[in-house]
């Protein structure tokens, strides 16, 4: 029995060395392929690959000498959630370091190359759990956020990102421009195509609808195939219908060009928002994206002002015989589309978010672009010596692919089960938004949605409306009436304007070469009359009588002549078509332009506002604050009865507002994590289309009847969706990674440092004297670096170790002795200061090295990702423990 027992833990003790030692020979098989594609790269990438390399040798981040040292290596590597990195554990198992960051973390496609067992692998693979893989694609991007983040403070904030800024605003304000388009050119294009009423408001609605569309499409495949190769398409779609549209003749066409056009412009939004947040770091990001909003605006000026100088110019304009005319309307029409040609053109010259490609797998082409927005800043700054340090950066798993049919198939076959995957991908991608993680935040997300855009849509376009039947009432009070007048042998050749006659006679009159605006003939007769040359606008004759009268070249069409009686009458040569109007409405033009001019121009100080105060007060206040004060300015709608009043009013409300909506633009972008946040900001943007359709059609139904419904409306949407936004979670100084990992997050509501100066701060007292380890981290970090503010937390309880450990810690150091120090020196600096600790009892040591401004601006303390066992194998943990205690 005993020998037995003695051959069985000899073989157990041999098949454990063994695997041991496969298991170094894979990991250095696996570093040394990955340390010669890291060769392969440029010339940056091999100075900063030596340089790091020889950091190794040295033991600048207090690494573990020897192999006995087996799980307690600490390969600490430079990240950043505002100085942030984490050294942490990694399984024992497959020798993957969970969070190390810079150059410890292992490309995808080299981690396990050396791997002898790659079919045994890759049929495990195929049978893995669905569950299971979801997790670690989950751990994945939760690395990647943090890792990220920490790449992105050392590329700094500087000309790339302004360049990106005024490439992507070209394309937000050809959306603000589409929304101006149609209403117009609709005074001119109603004349020109003959609109009826119902199609005048199909025109009106049919842009709405096209976004609509175009936002939940673009949004969803922006996800799929690139947020830059999606906008590219949406942009050129809406260029190309809209230098259609300002051709096409029938209505028709003209309504499906605006529509094909809509669908284009509807990807702009969800998109732009997207690919300029995954350029932003996260104390930058709030401010940046509420300027990129301002571009809304400029867009909203340029239609106002290109509409106040171009469609009022009738001499703009050329026919080619009656079939075909081309007024100044349409010469508005193809301006507008210059904006969208624009960023065409400029987003060409930008590369794709690299954010997007590392959530996709495609290592190489991220790390390029991340180094071209370092290189590129650091050059802009005066600083062109400064290497792009990262070497590899975390990828995500990938779920699923695009099908290869291999070459036989045929191309219309390969394109169809590419299209159909494709379909199914980003639908698939659609229905996880309202999966159990997220299914409280988009339903709440939709509520907020809606009711902003309802009350803000509804009103927005109720006031110009408004401002119409004010006009309209101040004209009829001004409209003259002739009674039972008897006119003999006159020529009429001026204009007649505003009058109505009633019981009228006319014999042997003339009326040539004249203009008639709301003319209105009542049981009036006209005998021998002669109308020649007649532009008429809203004029017409009832219950009248026309004997031995002659109409030539006229637009006094029957459809005038209501109830009329024509005896011995005849038309010649009358004007075909739908004809402009004419001057009688330049001023009423002008004073809608001007009106929309005005209003756009009001959200200017909201927007300078929301940029300042968007990273200081949080998302959440304000949305809700802006909610609240758009919601009590709804009720002094009530004393808008002038037209003066009703103008000040819509410039109140778009001032108010606008931090509302920015604030809300920021909330969608921030709560999704990379792989749905396109599809997610589509979803959410199309809902809003929608109901700005639904508040335009009820609001605008009771102008001129009454007020107290679009009051009540309005301010019910605003009030509810302001009490909704406070359920939603802050995401103020947060990474732009899952809402699981948000909820751990500190409220903002609690963070009091805001409200404190930071001379306030004093390190922490000591800790208990039974705790050696982390006394002695306090008083070495104390010592060396002078911290404005310091903690200490020991982390051990949420590992893997015997109970009462000191093995895993998280500091946060604020330091003046920071400034001016990258990530790394930083977290050199912190690392020398603890090196003993490092190479004996600390298993792992996470990271946060601020600025006392940085500390300032976001005082957070950054949360641990959860363990993942890596410990339980390594079964000297409690001796090494006890060790570095004594």
């Amino acid at each position: 029995m005993d020998d037995n027992g003695c051959y069985r833990d000899n073989r157990s003790d041999f098949i454990r060395g063994a695997k041991d030692i496969a298991k170094v020979a894979k990991k250095q098989v696996g570093k040394k392929v990955g340390r010669g594609m890291d060769k392969m790269t440029d010339e940056y990438t091999k100075r900063s690959y030596k340089r790091f390399e020889e950091d190794d040798d040295e033991d600048d981040y207090g690494g573990v000498q020897g192999s006995d040292a087996g799980y307690y290596r600490n390969d600490s590597r430079a990240n950043d959630d505002e100085g942030h990195s984490d050294s942490t554990e990694g399984h024992d198992e497959d020798d993957e370091i969970y969070e190390g960051e810079y150059q410890g973390i292992p490309r995808a496609d080299t981690g396990k190359a050396g791997s002898l067992d790659g079919v045994t692998a890759a049929q495990a693979q195929q049978f893995r759990d669905l569950s299971a893989y979801e997790g670690e694609r989950r751990k994945d991007q939760e690395e990647l956020a943090q890792q990220y983040e920490a790449i992105l403070q050392e590329c700094g904030h500087g000309k790339f990102q302004w360049t990106l800024y005024f490439v992507l605003g070209l394309a937000l304000m050809a959306d603000g421009v589409e929304i101006f388009v149609v209403g117009f050119v609709l005074p001119s294009a109603e004349k020109d195509m003959c609109l009826s009423e119902p199609n005048k408001g199909m025109l009106g609605l049919i842009v709405y609808l096209g976004m609509m569309v175009g936002a939940f499409v673009w949004g969803g495949l922006a996800d799929r195939i690139g947020r830059r190769q999606t906008l590219l398409i949406s942009l050129s779609i809406n260029s190309v219908f809209a230098f259609f549209s300002s051709f096409v003749q029938g209505y028709i066409s003209f309504l499906f060009c605006r529509l094909a056009s809509g669908v284009g412009i509807g990807g702009s939004i969800p998109i732009v928002f997207s690919y300029y947040s995954e350029f932003l770091a996260q104390e930058k990001r709030g401010e940046h994206l509420s300027w990129l909003c301002m571009f809304w605006m400029i867009g909203g000026i340029y239609a106002s002002a290109m509409a106040w100088a171009i469609i009022p110019h009738y001499g703009w304009s050329f026919q080619m015989g009656s079939a075909y005319q081309f007024h100044s309307w349409r010469v508005f029409v193809l301006v507008c589309a210059f904006p969208s040609v624009a960023a065409i053109s400029a987003l060409t010259t930008m590369p794709e978010s690299p954010r997007f490609y590392l959530e996709n797998g495609k290592h190489d082409e991220a790390w390029m672009i991340l180094k071209q927005v370092h290189d590129t800043n650091m050059r802009a700054k005066g600083y062109p010596e400064r290497v792009f340090s990262v070497t590899t950066i975390k990828t995500v798993k990938q779920m699923d692919e695009l099908v290869d049919m291999g070459d036989d198939a045929a191309w219309h076959e390969k394109w169809r089960q590419k299209l159909s995957s494709l379909f199914h991908q980003v639908w698939s991608n659609f229905l996880t938004v309202f999966s159990p993680e997220y299914r409280r935040t988009t339903y709440m997300m939709m509520a907020v949605w809606f009711s902003m855009s309802f009350s803000y849509y509804g009103l927005t376009v109720w006031f110009p409306d408004m401002i119409k039947y004010l006009q309209k009432q101040e004209y009829s009070s001004r409209t003259k009436v002739f009674a039972k007048e008897k006119v003999d042998h006159v020529t009429f050749n001026f204009t007649l304007e505003n009058q109505i006659h009633r019981q009228g006679e006319y014999f042997n009159d003339k009326f040539m070469n004249l203009r008639m605006r709301s003319m209105v003939f009542e049981d009036s007769l006209f005998e021998e009359c002669y109308f020649e040359d007649i532009t008429s606008s809203n004029t017409f004759f009832k219950n009248c009588t026309f004997i031995a009268t002659l109409f030539y070249n006229t637009d006094l069409f029957k459809y005038r002549l209501i109830n009329c009686k024509l005896i011995n009458s005849t038309f010649l040569h009358n004007k075909e078509g739908c004809l402009l109007s004419d001057v009688s409405d330049e001023n009423n033009a002008y004073m809608v332009y001007f009106v929309s001019f005005l209003g756009t121009l009001a959200v200017l100080p909201g927007n300078i506002v929301s940029a300042l105060l968007m990273d200081k007060i949080g998302r959440l206040r304000m949305l809700a604050g802006s909610s609240v004060i758009s919601c009590i300015s709804c009720f002094f709608l009530s004393f808008g009865n002038s037209e003066s009043a009703m103008i000040a009013l819509l410039c109140l409300f778009g001032g108010i507002s606008i931090a509302s909506w920015n604030a809300l633009d920021v909330l969608t972008v921030e709560l999704y994590p990379s792989d749905k946040r396109t599809t997610a900001f589509g979803f959410l943007n199309a809902l809003c289309k929608l109901a700005a359709v639904l508040g335009i059609s009820i609001f605008t139904s009771f102008v001129g009847i009454t007020k107290a419904v679009p009051i009540l409306f309005a301010s019910g949407a605003l009030a509810a969706g302001s009490f909704l936004a406070l359920k939603l979670p802050e995401t103020r100084g947060q990474l732009l990674m899952l809402p699981s990992v948000l909820r751990f997050a500190r409220p903002v509501s609690t963070s009091l440092a805001l409200t404190r100066p930071l001379a306030h701060f004093r390190p922490h007292m000591d800790p208990d004297p039974s705790r050696p380890v982390e006394r002695t981290i306090r008083t070495k970090l104390t010592n060396s670096l002078k911290p404005d503010h310091l903690e200490v937390h020991n982390e051990s309880h949420m590992h893997a170790v015997p109970p009462g450990s000191e093995s895993h810690f998280r500091v946060l150091v604020v330091s003046s002795q920071f400034e001016g120090l990258s990530l790394i020196q930083r977290h050199r600096l912190v690392n020398e200061a603890l090196k003993e600790e490092l190479s004996s009892c600390v298993h792992a040591l996470a990271i946060q090295a601020k600025t006392p401004e940085q500390w300032g601006s976001n005082p957070a303390l950054a949360k641990s990702p959860p363990c993942m066992g890596g410990s339980r194998g390594d079964h000297t943990m409690e001796e090494k423990l006890k060790a570095g205690r004594e």
